[in-house]
């Protein structure tokens, strides 16, 4: 049976796609940040048994965004500062449209030139950006976490080579053990992407950190005087609570010393090095063997595009390089330098994003987020019975009242109010509320908005004297 021509159909359904799309984002400034609807009634939603027949494709476009909308969380907006999440640029956005549209496999050169050369552009760029050197490998990756594991198993099998060992060959069974050696608040996908390489918790050698949730360097040196064998270091640029940066000068030179490869988790911190008046925060950095980060976070593209940049790319390669003979190689291809063979053209708004903003403009969009964390900061000081709990130098704002009790409480009547999103945390033992810098379309009249909201709620939270968890 032939294929009916869908040409028609297509066009409708893209037409029907555009003008929700446009609905949805116009209506960010105004509606609740917070979702008006929980899984189950989405699930009523959108659910039932499969029908025994098909329907027209814009009119199933149009019943998929009238019945989402209100499960829809105003991520894209300018009051969203609940976790790490930027929005999305205009030309991120278009140009994620145009890489469906494409739908192109984006593992080979060979096969799709066009896509993989805008890649291997936004990483040129990137390491650019970042003052890494310009020979390493970028591997386009659906986030941070996967950047993480790509990396760290990149420099697995890399210290087990350098111990004798050709993992390739051999297999882990019998191997050396890695030791793997962490900061005291190190980002959990740090300790999921070593499970995910069999190295279990107890394995892991944890190094005390500051009250900002850095690395101590004089802390490091006591951990690598005991033990012996293959060993990867991991840092941080950005914790995710307070933004802090290891002191990466200090800390990657006794981590070479001891003959170990050093990996940067800087998921959202790497873009500093972007910023003349942030750069300071990743002096020392270009010293590491692999950094990973996700352009979804602070450069605003959408999801599913982190960065694996790995110093050597011939790591890269030992590590991920596939075989068959259906495949054709041309010398470096991205499915060499990550665990994909197909995958979308996730890159390409990250060139877009790049392209419309420049050098200038990715400082400048750095620099706001860091003025708004500060001025959010300074705003959260001044309300009565809040405490701003860090120091705010980079993205991150994190604040409580004095009662554990009633910071959990202020933080849900903020959800429930719905001018903003934060999200809840725990720090040093007690109750925090997190707020992220991360969407280039905030505002100072965003700041106030919030302010004013916070101030009101939390004249009515309790004030319990108990400050215990």
């Amino acid at each position: 049976m032939d294929a009916p021509d869908g040409a028609d159909d297509r066009a409708k359904a893209l037409e029907a796609a555009h003008s929700a799309a446009l609905d949805w984002l116009g209506s960010l400034d105004e509606r609740p940040v917070w979702p008006r609807a929980t899984l189950d009634e989405m699930l009523e939603v959108f659910g039932g048994p499969l029908p025994d027949d098909g329907q027209d494709p814009a009119a199933v476009v149009e019943q998929l965004a009238s019945g989402a909308d209100p499960g829809l969380v105003g991520i894209p907006g300018p009051r969203f500062f609940g976790f790490v999440i930027g929005g999305t640029l205009p030309a991120a956005l278009a140009a994620d449209w145009l890489v469906s549209a494409w739908d192109q496999n984006s593992g080979s050169a060979m096969l799709t030139p066009t896509t993989v050369a805008l890649e291997r552009i936004a990483g040129r760029w990137m390491l650019d950006l970042f003052g890494l050197p310009d020979t390493a490998s970028v591997g386009f990756v659906t986030g941070g976490q996967i950047a993480n594991f790509t990396c760290l198993a990149a420099a697995r099998n890399a210290v087990l080579a350098r111990a004798g060992w050709d993992l390739a060959d051999l297999g882990l069974r019998n191997a050396p053990a890695v030791r793997f050696v962490v900061g005291a608040d190190r980002h959990g996908s740090i300790d999921r992407a070593a499970r995910f390489l069999g190295i279990g918790r107890s394995e892991i050698e944890v190094v005390d950190a500051d009250d900002q949730g850095r690395m101590r360097p004089d802390a490091l040196e006591r951990t690598l005087e005991h033990g012996e064998g293959p060993l990867i270091v991991c840092l941080q640029a950005g914790e995710v609570h307070t933004g802090a940066f290891d002191d990466f000068a200090a800390l990657i030179p006794i981590a070479h010393r001891n003959g170990a490869w050093v990996h940067v988790d800087g998921a959202f911190g790497l873009w500093a090095a972007a910023s003349p008046a942030l750069q300071h925060l990743t002096a020392g950095m270009e010293q590491a063997d692999s950094w990973a980060t996700d352009a979804h976070k602070t450069l605003n593209v959408p999801y599913d595009c982190g960065m694996a940049i790995v110093r050597d790319p011939a790591d890269s390669i030992a590590a991920f390089r596939t075989g068959g003979d259906y495949l054709v190689y041309t010398g470096l291809d991205p499915w060499d330098v990550t665990p994909e063979l197909s995958r979308r053209a996730r890159g390409v708004p990250a060139w877009a994003a790049l392209r419309s903003l420049g050098r200038s403009g990715v400082a400048a969009l750095i620099d706001r987020l860091h003025a708004n964390a500060k001025a959010m900061a300074e705003g959260l000081a001044a309300i009565e019975g809040v405490e701003v709990v860090n120091d705010v130098d980079y993205t991150q704002v994190m604040f409580r009242l004095d009662a554990d009790e009633a910071t959990r409480a202020l933080g849900g009547a903020i959800l429930a109010e719905g001018t903003a999103v934060v999200t809840g945390a725990e720090w040093r033992g007690r109750a925090a509320l997190r707020c992220s810098m991360s969407s280039w379309a905030t505002t100072s009249a965003d700041i106030e908005r919030t302010l004013a909201a916070v101030r009101s709620l939390a004249r009515r939270a309790p004030r319990e004297a108990d400050s215990r968890p």
